[in-house]
């Protein structure tokens, strides 16, 4: 698994979007115990803090320990550091496992051993996350150009899971059709950059180039953003499934 993330983990934790109540609800309510939740790969705890409502033990795991330093405290919540694919807990613990934008990053083969070592047997196993987002037509032009040529080069090869909806990925479980959900949300300029510098290209290529690739397209997309309702849309992608 890697870590692209605990550089900017504050930020991450700060500008990236939430995923609505009402998906997490839907996923809940495929768990028929509340018992013993696992989010792994949890980040800055987000929907750990969520699924905190609904279960009654939830366990977070991330293999950046400056992520869990910014994560959201909850009594019923323990964070750990801990990779997805040795994870250290006992066989038949979870009532769900979940992950959420950041199954790309593991090793298929070694995550979904782990994960029927780990789950129940009537357990649920979840994958969430999100694509890349749409908004204004003059805007996006601005941002897929940003996406593919600036830092296109940039991006690690396991993105392209995430430009293929998830589709693509190994799924070896009894998967359940889901409904479609997408996350709509208005954003300032401040929170649409914070966002962006938050991408691992992003930060690979300031890593690369000692500069900014956002500083490229800052002043046009700032008067193109200015002109427009500062909505954005992200496709939300969910898979589920039983053990086999």
């Amino acid at each position: 698994m890697k870590d692209n993330f605990s550089k900017q983990a504050a930020q991450y934790s700060k500008f990236r979007p939430q995923y609505p109540d009402e998906m997490i609800d839907y996923l809940v309510s495929f768990v028929k115990n509340k018992g013993v939740t696992l989010d792994i790969a949890t980040g800055n705890g987000q929907v750990a803090h969520k699924l905190s409502q609904v279960f009654e033990t939830v366990y977070g795991i991330d293999i950046s320990q400056n992520q869990l330093d910014n994560a959201i405290p909850k009594v019923n919540i323990i964070y750990k550091v801990a990779a997805a694919e040795n994870t250290l807990f006992k066989d038949q613990e979870f009532d769900l496992i979940m992950v959420a934008q950041a199954v790309h990053w593991f090793d298929f083969d070694l995550f979904y051993k782990e994960i029927y070592r780990i789950l129940k047997p009537e357990g649920i196993f979840a994958i969430l996350g999100y694509g890349l987002f749409s908004t204004n037509s003059d805007s996006d032009k601005i941002l897929r150009n940003f996406y593919h040529n600036i830092i296109g080069q940039y991006w690690d090869a396991e993105r392209k899971y995430l430009d293929e909806n998830y589709k693509t990925i190994p799924f070896p479980f009894n998967e359940i059709v889901t409904d479609p959900f997408e996350n709509k949300l208005t954003w300032t300029f401040e929170e649409l950059i914070g966002y962006l510098e938050t991408w691992s290209a992003t930060q690979h290529y300031i890593s690369k180039n000692d500069s900014n690739p956002l500083d490229l397209i800052r002043d046009d997309l700032k008067i193109s953003w200015q002109k427009s309702d500062k909505k954005v849309t992200f496709p939300l992608l969910l898979r589920i499934g039983k053990l086999k």
